[in-house]
């Protein structure tokens, strides 16, 4: 009994791995083959051989022979390629008669049809006219009257006030256009020579609009856009779910000097309002130092313009002379002062003539100076139209906050997305169109409401019979 059970290990051992998913080790043990009646049709297949498998084989090769005979006239492998293939370049009406018949609706028009095959009821309702036999009766009594020739009053009225409105109207077509006469008058109810407008003519402008019988004319200024900022503004290449690298990373840089900028500017209120360490604390004489600051630097500096001031010796007192007494001027000194105005006048008068002379020799210096005067005022408005259309697209003042930039929606390199089904969404787009009404001087900057108690709250101790334990 052990030699069987050591075949049957070695077997097992050998680790044969056959190329066909019915092989076996050679090596290992056969199974005891089954007999059974041979005489039987059921046994025909499992009792076949190598020869029935090439029988098989044979006739399946000898069908497809005779079937490439019968349909190409002979075997398809030594017929010349001329012969089977040929070149096609197409036709209307062949392809038209092939696919008259498979043209069918698409598969979502299928869906949406109604699955029942009971119309849908009629809507009555749809179809009714409020007072259809009153409007009938109308009808045919206005077509019967027309037919005698009767014109209906509403129509009277309105031919008479045409008439009386046509002889201006067409006075002013003929002489515009000289055209045919119009069946009525024509005229722009938007123009100042609206007809229409005439029983207002000389009212009040003030009393007109505010009787709402004249539109007030609203300033160019309301028609021009507050801001020339785009509606929807484009982010930047970086900014995008597979961004070049130099557009990412300028990007980068471009948030992280914001962030900078914040950084700074927080440690610069942090170390304004921070409280002193103890080697900057204040001492007694610091503080004596800082009240005498000034104090004796003056006391020297006047100590020294002392010492460098010489000594001069007190002047000698002088009675002041009396004041003259206003004495009436004679004949002689006021002729002598008309002659002192009148020459001075005159030489005053051969001066300014001679500025004048001596002006048409600096005329070249003079249109230099023109010139030049010209051109500094041309580069100043040029300067300002450059100013005005920099402001133009920049958030202006509007309430008492301060329009802030959002932070830049931006992801690092190692969070950039490798597909738009990975990819992770950035910011918000309604907060996204708020910021973009307040850029473009639409609403005014405004942020959070932040809740405030009115009352302060109280705390009340509250006893229950069911807390009571006995």
């Amino acid at each position: 009994m052990a030699a069987p059970t050591e075949t049957r290990c070695g077997a097992a051992a050998s680790g044969f791995l056959g190329f066909r998913a019915g092989s076996r080790d050679p090596g290992a043990p056969g199974k005891r083959r089954v007999r059974g009646n041979r005489n039987r049709k059921k046994s025909w297949k499992r009792w076949r051989g190598p020869e029935a498998e090439l029988g098989r084989e044979l006739g399946a090769f000898l069908e497809d022979v005779g079937l490439q005979q019968r349909a190409a006239g002979g075997l398809v492998a030594e017929k010349p390629d001329e012969s089977l293939f040929f070149l096609d370049t197409g036709s209307e009406e062949k392809d038209r008669k092939l696919n008259q018949g498979k043209e069918k609706p698409l598969r979502i028009d299928l869906i949406l049809q109604p699955d029942s095959k009971v119309p849908p009821p009629k809507d009555i309702l749809a179809h009714q006219v409020p007072n259809g036999k009153k409007l009938k009766r109308k009808q045919r009594l206005q077509e019967k009257l027309a037919q005698q020739g009767v014109v209906p009053r509403e129509q009277r009225l309105l031919q008479a006030r045409l008439q009386k409105a046509r002889p201006a109207t067409v006075e002013a077509s003929h002489g515009e256009g000289g055209g045919p006469e119009p069946a009525r008058g024509f005229y722009d109810i938007w123009s100042d020579a609206n007809p229409l407008d005439r029983a207002l003519a000389g009212q009040d402008a003030w009393f007109l609009e505010q009787t709402k019988k004249r539109r007030v004319r609203h300033p160019a200024r309301l028609k021009k856009k507050p801001s020339e900022l785009p509606a929807v503004e484009v982010i930047p290449a970086g900014g995008s779910y597979n961004p070049p690298f130099q557009a990412h990373q300028a990007l980068l840089l471009q948030a992280h000097e914001v962030e900078l900028r914040r950084q700074k500017a927080q440690e610069k209120l942090e170390r304004q309002l921070r409280f002193p360490t103890a080697a900057e604390a204040p001492t007694q004489e610091t503080a004596f130092r800082e009240q005498c600051e000034g104090l004796l630097e003056e006391s020297g500096d006047e100590e020294g313009d002392k010492k460098e001031a010489p000594r001069e010796p007190p002047a000698p007192a002088v009675a002041s002379p009396p004041a003259p007494l206003c004495e009436k001027k004679t004949e002689q000194q006021r002729r002598r002062e008309k002659e002192a105005k009148a020459l001075e006048a005159q030489r005053l008068g051969q001066k300014a003539a001679r500025c004048r002379r001596q002006e048409l020799f600096q005329l070249r210096s003079i249109r230099l100076q023109v010139k030049r005067r010209e051109a500094e005022l041309l580069r100043r408005r040029r300067a300002r139209l450059a100013k005005r259309l920099a402001e133009a697209t920049k958030p202006r003042r509007l309430g008492r906050l301060k329009y802030e930039d959002p932070d830049l929606e931006v992801q690092l390199s190692m969070e950039l997305a490798e597909s738009l089904r990975t990819l992770k969404p950035e910011g918000s787009v309604l907060r996204d169109r708020f910021k973009s009404l307040q850029k473009r001087n639409l609403i005014e900057p405004r942020e959070r409401a932040k809740f405030k108690r009115k009352y302060r709250l109280k705390y009340v101790e509250k006893r229950a019979f069911r807390e009571v334990t006995l």
